[in-house]
């Protein structure tokens, strides 16, 4: 790719940029009295006054904490309702989605793919190019599945027609054509499913996707075109395939036990919970309204499994494993992301572990050392929130000011509360 993106031109002023609070992404505990310099899209310097020179705007954001931008490592731009609408549509369809997620701060996104085509691809490309405003994109294009499994979208249609909806793969063979078709329409990550889900049509989220030999084929076949896979996988059979595979992050494992855990961090793979996803249904399984605009199997599952998901929503927080931040966003309202902060807080984490899952922990999962932090030479992604999300989780959701790259976003609309 080439070409900068609308947060990333080059600046033509400095700009110095100052909060009641400052907490670099890393620190047990924001500092008080110091300014960020950003200079061409960087950190330049952290000071505590801005420098004496007329090339140089001040931003000066009074009752707030200065953050670096919120990284989200699991994010559906497509909406799964339009498997079937045409890809322009589809497309444009996504563009509210990205410019929610950057005003809520989300300066960089995880794309976990869709069902056909590579069309977040061409979305990572128009914001890189400054076509369309969102957060910088990482993007899995597509989601792979077995047939019957969570990524089959419509299995009737397969069966009276003989039409798949889905990027579908069974067996070595057709797993690395899938893995290789992947790396050939751009992609930075490899997604599969490892196990069912909740909203599956003919799959349960303890159902295992894929043979453990499947599994060890789509990862080393990835691993030889050197991407990184991610693994959907909510119990523990699934989870124990993929990290044994040599997956890098497991997504969801909401019904895991204390021994998929340990795996996880035996083998250092990631763990990105998506737990406000989860208590987004849990919480509405008695509003009609809700259940509306789902398919209808869905909430059956939810309540067969509901027990077992509240209690598995509490235990990574007891847990050493490497927790990155995801929400699975279009899976509820992208203006609600924010809310997966005081979710994980509210099952266990602190407040300091919750925000380095969505700065720092989230770099290192995405192999981006120079997002996450606020340091100099890293991208000047900030964030301000009114509050101190130390003392109150609920500031994530008050996002006042939001930088991409050393470009201020225009705040037009509102992260939802």
């Amino acid at each position: 790719m080439s070409g900068p993106s609308a947060g990333e031109h080059r600046p033509h002023r400095d700009v110095w940029v100052c909060a009641d609070r400052l907490w670099d992404g890393t620190a047990d505990r924001p500092a008080t009295g110091i300014g960020v310099l950003v200079r061409d899209g960087r950190v330049a310097e952290l000071t505590a006054a801005p420098p004496e020179s007329t090339d140089t705007d001040t931003v000066e954001l009074p009752g707030c904490t200065l953050l670096p931008g919120f990284i989200d490592c699991h994010v559906h731009t497509l909406d799964e309702r339009l498997d079937t609408a045409s890809a322009a549509y589809q497309t444009l369809h996504a563009l509210p989605a990205l410019r929610t997620l950057l005003t809520c701060g989300f300066t960089t996104v995880r794309d976990l793919g869709g069902a056909h085509q590579a069309l977040n691809t061409a979305l990572r490309r128009a914001v890189h190019e400054g076509l369309v405003t969102g957060p910088r994109m990482l993007v899995a294009p597509n989601v792979l599945s077995p047939r019957g499994g969570h990524a089959d979208k419509t299995p009737e249609l397969a069966e009276r027609y003989g039409i798949e909806i889905g990027t579908l793969a069974d067996g070595p063979e057709e797993l690395r054509r899938a893995v290789r078709q992947q790396a050939r329409a751009g992609a930075d990550w490899i997604k599969f499913v490892a196990s069912g889900g909740f909203s599956s049509p003919v799959d349960s989220p303890d159902d295992t996707a894929y043979s453990q030999a499947e599994m060890n084929v789509l990862a080393s076949t990835a691993r030889d075109v050197h991407l990184p896979c991610a693994a959907h996988a909510f119990d523990d059979e699934s989870i124990t395939r993929a990290i044994r595979a040599g997956v890098r992050s497991i997504e969801h494992a909401c019904l895991a036990t204390p021994s998929a855990y340990a795996l996880m961090a035996e083998y250092g793979t990631y763990l990105v919970p998506t737990q406000y996803a989860q208590t987004f249904f849990l919480r509405g399984l008695d509003d009609e309204g809700l259940w509306a605009f789902q398919p209808p199997h869905m909430r059956r599952v939810y309540r067969r499994y509901a027990d077992e998901l509240r209690a598995g929503l509490r235990r990574p927080a007891r847990t050493d494993v490497k927790i990155a931040f995801g929400t699975d966003a279009g899976m509820f309202p992208y203006a609600q992301s924010w809310r997966e902060f005081p979710t994980l807080v509210e099952h266990g984490m602190s407040p300091l572990r919750a925000l380095r899952a969505a700065t720092c922990v989230a770099a290192e999962l995405l192999g981006r050392p120079d997002l996450g932090r606020i340091a100099p030479g890293s991208t000047a992604d900030l964030v301000a929130l009114r509050g101190d999300p130390f003392r109150d989780i609920d500031a994530t959701g008050r996002v006042v000011y939001v930088m991409q790259g050393g470009h201020r976003v225009p705040l037009e609309s509102r992260c939802g509360r």
